[in-house]
């Protein structure tokens, strides 16, 4: 077995797409038959369906925002909503799953990271799941890990009561036009004391030429469980927008823990606008770790809310924005329960005029007494073109909390920079030894096989330099 957990990955094997048949495509735009054509595709039971058409209504009377970056270039009516590769399926054989389909996660490395450290791994291909695996000693503990669309069937009562409760249609626009198209996510429920050591992974492709994914993921983390998460996305380059507008809905119980780690490297052509919350209860915790590159503009801003009385989140998020790209991403804390704590670290990167964007939310609610929050952002600008922006926006309603914010940019260190250099090192090579030390502390808190892929990533991106 290859001790590397991925495929070789490079610009080329990430922006490739492939020649796949849809057995179901539908019309381009969002109307209400498209969204009737989905939940028939898909099966859903009636009470979908109303969650779907009250979602379309909300969307339909909401407007685009304008206070984050620019949209307009993004035609919702020109983006297929819905794509059913043929011969997909929730398929648990890998040998079951289609060869055009099964050679791209191939060539990305899927079987191998599944048996070289994975307890569970879970794949996408634009609007449908075509594979799935558990471990069978999960199985026996009552863990559930399982695509969305069987979920609302198989575990019916216990997904309709979380399903859209932390991120209702009403949140936004882009949080409807997911309730009334959402297909394909992941279902991941841990039983009470359950502890899970190894991660669980899932994989989003998107490959139909100016499309959409709308993945919905529901986790539920019993009192005392735990469990990682750990997502990874990609897409072909085609020269069309494309849109990905998925949703995570993460409900940690009463002294549980959960982390949920997410890279998403998304080509240039991508709208990356995900919604992504999580409710904590007394003495749960919430860990997010997110990774950014890719995509033409993202905005992104995982949110905890604190409502029990010791629940803690910590937020660590990398971006990069390259030539053309803009990310706007950041972190929400709400503190509601008494004695909460937060802590918010980013690293931003620009380069060859890319603009990334730290946007965040600390809000302390009266009721959050004893709270402690801290925010620590950091950008590093690489050239003379690129910006970089923080935006914070700090709400404390009680005198009995504790806050700080530190944000700093700069730009490569000559010195250091001159040092390595005259050690032989090539200028290109410096860099991006540079931007790896700067990048280091949160990559330490990924796996040790997903900071190599991250690493490489970024050296990707540095390509040119």
């Amino acid at each position: 077995m290859t001790t590397q957990p991925f495929g070789d990955i490079s610009r080329e094997t990430l922006d490739r797409s492939d020649d796949i048949t849809y057995s179901t495509a539908l019309e381009m735009g969002i109307s209400e038959k498209v969204v009737r054509q989905i939940w028939l595709s898909n099966k859903e039971p009636d009470w979908m369906l109303d969650v779907r058409l009250k979602s379309l209504d909300i969307f339909q009377k909401s407007k685009m925002p304008t206070w984050w970056p620019s949209l307009e270039k993004l035609d919702l009516n020109s983006i297929y909503y819905f794509g059913k590769p043929e011969g997909s399926g929730d398929n648990k054989s890998w040998d079951d799953v289609p060869d055009a389909i099964k050679s791209t996660f191939d060539r990305l490395g899927i079987p191998e990271a599944e048996r070289a450290m994975l307890a569970g791994v879970w794949a996408q291909y634009d609007s449908e799941v075509v594979y799935h695996s558990l471990r069978q000693e999960l199985q026996d503990q009552g863990v559930i890990f399982e695509d969305m669309s069987v979920a609302i069937h198989s575990h019916s009562d216990l997904v309709r009561s979380h399903f859209m409760r932390a991120v209702p249609p009403s949140d936004h626009i882009f949080a409807a036009l997911h309730g009334a198209v959402w297909s394909g996510g992941t279902f991941l429920y841990i039983p009470a004391w359950v502890q899970i050591d190894a991660p669980l992974q899932a994989y989003f492709r998107m490959n139909m030429k100016s499309g959409g994914q709308f993945e919905h993921t529901l986790i539920v983390i019993e009192d005392g469980a735990s469990a990682h998460y750990i997502e990874w996305c990609s897409a072909p380059k085609y020269g069309t927008a494309s849109l990905h507008a998925g949703c995570v809905e993460i409900y940690v119980g009463n002294n549980a823990r959960m982390r949920y780690s997410s890279v998403e490297n998304w080509s240039v052509d991508t709208y990356n606008l995900n919604t992504k919350r999580a409710i904590v209860e007394k003495g749960g915790s919430i860990e997010w770790v997110g990774g950014n590159l890719g995509s033409w503009v993202t905005m992104l801003y995982p949110c905890s809310i604190l409502k029990g009385d010791d629940s803690r989140a910590m937020h660590f998020g990398i971006a990069f924005a390259n030539e053309w790209q803009e990310t706007d991403t950041g972190a929400k804390v709400i503190h509601i329960g008494k004695n909460t704590s937060s802590e918010v670290v980013s690293k931003s990167l620009s380069k060859n005029g890319g603009a990334s964007i730290y946007r965040g939310l600390i809000d302390i609610k009266k009721s959050a007494t004893g709270a402690v929050s801290k925010i620590d952002c950091d950008g590093l600008i690489l050239d003379s073109r690129s910006r970089s922006d923080t935006i914070p926006d700090i709400r404390v309603q009680t005198d009995d909390a504790i806050v700080a914010h530190e944000a700093s940019v700069g730009k490569i260190n000559e010195d250091t920079l001159f040092y390595l250099m005259s050690r032989g090192i090539l200028e290109t090579e410096a860099k991006t030894m540079i931007v790896r030390g700067f990048v280091s502390p949160l990559l330490k808190e990924l796996p040790l096989e997903y900071a190599a892929e991250m690493n490489v990533l970024i050296g990707m991106e540095m390509e040119g330099m």
